[in-house]
């Protein structure tokens, strides 16, 4: 009998070590069982993802691929967190929004766990004139308060510092952000306001209300505008140097400029480029900020993503809430806002206020992810993707900065034009379902009760528009929605299964999830004839096809089938009028399919 050494987990030293170029051999003999002959480089090149900015995700990260020293948390360049403590002591901040000024639901999300809250004021939300009531019965002097007012930031301000005189808040206790945003909100509107009218309050905070900040970098507008990370990244830090520009003329010290910001960024279902995108922008912040002669930690708001919630299946949205939550906790956001997961249909119910709440108390308080800094560093992968995105980043803004700034860059449409064109480029792969969206364009559901809501209030528009990922497919299931309430019934198709099971099944359940992700009834069950179709989809293998499809489309076509579709690879089969495959334009195939069946 073999007795193991008392020496611990040491039995890894038994075996010799293996090679990177090993690991590379056994890929390539994986790959070259599915068709593609590739060795050395080129095998893990085949496995390489390719992200937005021209970065790549490797399968495999190893020491050998460096990046920059992260720094300590707490000190520059700040990657690994803006405090030294990170969120240990209580978690990160949990940030709830608000746009109206409905009775009890302040109180009722601080009494549940939120511990700060952001107002929307004026257009988009509620009138500045019902800031008192909306905040009646809350502790000012625990519960800090972040505005979002636009362009009435000023009289915004002014209501709350009064309601904090008012109420006989201390200045020291006064926390929170009065939200001037000009660049922000000319992004959003296509109108700006004078920063003149932000300088004064950025000195009446640092000279009187040192936890109170007045400006918010807010880069959700560029994000919700279709934006990369890179790019997100790039203006938020035009944003805030043409800020640092204009209060250091108005006779603020860096130091005293810098500390008025806080930067809101998105955290997206992509965790990994999430915790990235947080840690990179805290080490851009602090090289700009050291040129100036004050390195400064940039504060961070991470806002859940509304370009990837879903307006079919929203329930689905929880689970993209809670893992973008994750990744911006784990990138070392500062505050959190998780976006109730019906969002995009209107006005949040209580349990959808409720849910958004407790994501990221059980993400802080049962999962424990607050107890470590910055968990995800000294991950080879996280380290060198937060230093790929960085170098993209400083790209992006240096492309700003070379057009005139960030408000030159806006105003010339150069910024609108750069967003546009990585956005399309995005609509391509959702439209061939190569970045698929759960419940929408993969998985679908039919027969889902529609989940209403009270409308919300109009957003603030004109300026940059907003996207969603779901937009495309949206539009195809409203027509067939249409047509249901119309003719009592959903356009059809029907789905011959040739051969056994092991033949087709494969392609009837991609074929099935196609066609639903377009408002097409998918019929497998029956006769065509029974079905109620007009068009048919044959499923089977590419050997089955070879004997049978010519035949059997024929047979389709003279039973009445007005156009056949095979799923599979385009092939010489007579009869067939389109295929459906991996990577086809999922959503070009399902807007004629459906001009076809008359649904207009």
């Amino acid at each position: 009998m073999t007795v193991l050494p008392d020496d611990g987990l040491s039995t890894a030293a038994e075996f010799p070590d293996a090679t990177h170029e090993q690991w590379q051999h056994l890929v390539a003999g994986v790959l070259r069982k599915s068709g593609k002959d590739v060795s050395g480089t080129a095998a893990e090149d085949a496995l390489s993802t390719a992200l937005e900015d021209g970065l790549r995700t490797r399968p495999l990260y190893t020491a050998r691929d460096t990046a920059a020293d992260p720094g300590l948390p707490g000190f520059a360049p700040y990657v690994r967190g803006g405090r030294p403590e990170g969120g240990t002591v209580g978690g990160w901040d949990l940030r709830q929004r608000h746009t109206t000024a409905s009775d009890g639901l302040v109180l009722a999300d601080l009494e549940n766990g939120v511990t700060s809250l952001w107002l929307v004021l004026g257009e988009g939300g509620f009138p500045v004139a019902e800031l008192g009531r909306v905040l009646d019965g809350v502790y000012l002097d625990l519960a800090p308060v972040v505005l979002d007012a636009g362009s009435e930031v000023p009289s915004a301000a002014r209501e709350l510092l009064r309601i904090y005189e008012e109420r006989g808040v201390s200045r020291d206790a006064v926390r929170g952000n009065l939200g001037a945003d000009p660049l922000g909100h000319e992004a959003r509107t296509g109108k700006g306001y004078a920063f003149a009218d932000v300088v004064p309050l950025a000195r009446l905070c640092s000279e009187r209300y040192p936890g109170l900040r007045a400006l918010t970098v807010d880069a959700l507008p560029y994000h919700e505008a279709g934006g990369s990370a890179a790019q997100e990244l790039g203006c938020s830090l035009a944003t805030g140097v043409a800020g640092l520009r204009e209060l250091t003329a108005a006779g603020l010290t860096p130091e005293q400029a810098a500390a008025q910001m806080e930067f809101r960024y998105a955290a997206t279902a992509d965790q990994f480029l999430t915790i990235a995108k947080l840690r990179a922008a805290r080490r851009l912040w602090a090289r700009v900020t050291e040129v100036c002669g004050a390195p400064s930690a940039q504060v961070q708001h991470a806002v859940t993503s509304p370009v990837m919630m879903t307006r079919r299946d929203p329930w689905v949205n929880m689970l993209r809430t809670t893992i973008a939550t994750l990744a911006a906790g784990v990138g070392g956001a500062d505050a959190v806002t998780v976006l109730p997961f019906d969002d995009a249909l209107g006005l949040p119910d209580a349990f959808a206020r409720r849910i958004a709440r407790n994501t990221s108390t059980i993400l802080v308080e049962e999962s424990h992810l607050a107890r470590v800094i910055d968990p995800a560093g000294g991950s080879w992968y996280v380290e060198r993707l937060t230093d790929e995105l960085a170098h993209a980043g400083w790209e992006f803004f240096r492309r700003i900065e070379r057009a005139g700034g960030q408000a030159a860059a806006l105003r010339s449409g150069q910024i609108e034009r750069d967003l546009a064109e990585t956005w399309q480029a995005r609509t391509g792969k959702l439209a061939k379902r190569r970045e698929p969206v759960t419940g929408v364009s993969e998985f679908p559901f039919l027969a889902e009760q529609a989940v209403v809501r009270e409308p919300a209030p109009e957003p603030r528009s004109g300026g940059l528009p907003r996207v969603r990922r779901d937009e495309a497919y949206e539009a195809l299931r409203a027509r067939s929605d249409a047509h249901l309430a119309a003719t009592g019934s959903r356009p059809r198709i029907f789905l011959a299964a040739l051969g056994p099971a092991a033949a087709h099944t494969a392609r009837l359940t991609f074929a099935s999830n196609l066609f639903q992700a377009g408002g097409i009834e998918a019929v497998a069950e029956g006769t065509f004839e029974e079905s109620g179709a007009g068009e048919v989809c044959l499923c089977s293998s590419d050997a089955l096809y070879e004997e049978q499809a010519a035949t059997v489309a024929a047979e389709f076509r003279s039973a009445g089938a007005g156009h056949v579709f095979l799923a599979g690879r385009p092939g010489p089969y007579s009869d067939v009028d389109s295929y459906v495959f991996a990577g086809c334009d999922a959503v070009a195939v399902l807007s004629a399919a459906l001009d076809r069946m008359g649904v207009s």
